[in-house]
């Protein structure tokens, strides 16, 4: 899944359709937000000393345009519908984040 960080002055949702294009290739627009995902044991502990409990936004999006273009961030990009998620090794967490984005959710999962 595209990702990245947000840069300073940038509203999120920008930083969500510039990631997948730098990422993907695609041109999308954000349409809504599917969660905000946190898991008090993903710490990370950097060589400068700071410690950072790491969080995610997963937003749902729709197709504007644009070519594949593999990254170096993304070295294998498709397209894959729910019934062969099984078929792809995935983190409990990034599985819950897609189970999410298929499901026709009222509100947002606030994690």
């Amino acid at each position: 899944m595209p990702g990245g960080t947000q840069d300073v002055g940038e509203r999120i949702a920008t930083t969500a359709e510039r990631e997948t294009r730098e990422e993907t290739g695609y041109e999308v627009r954000v349409t809504g937000l599917i969660g905000v995902y946190s898991d008090p044991d993903h710490v990370i502990a950097y060589d400068d000393g700071e410690v950072r409990q790491q969080f995610a936004l997963s937003f749902s999006a729709e197709l504007l345009g644009g070519e594949l273009e593999r990254s170096d961030e993304s070295p294998d990009i498709r397209w894959v519908a729910d019934n062969e998620l099984d078929e792809l090794p995935m983190h409990p967490s990034i599985r819950l984040r897609v189970d999410h984005g298929f499901e026709d959710r009222a509100e947002p999962d606030i994690g």
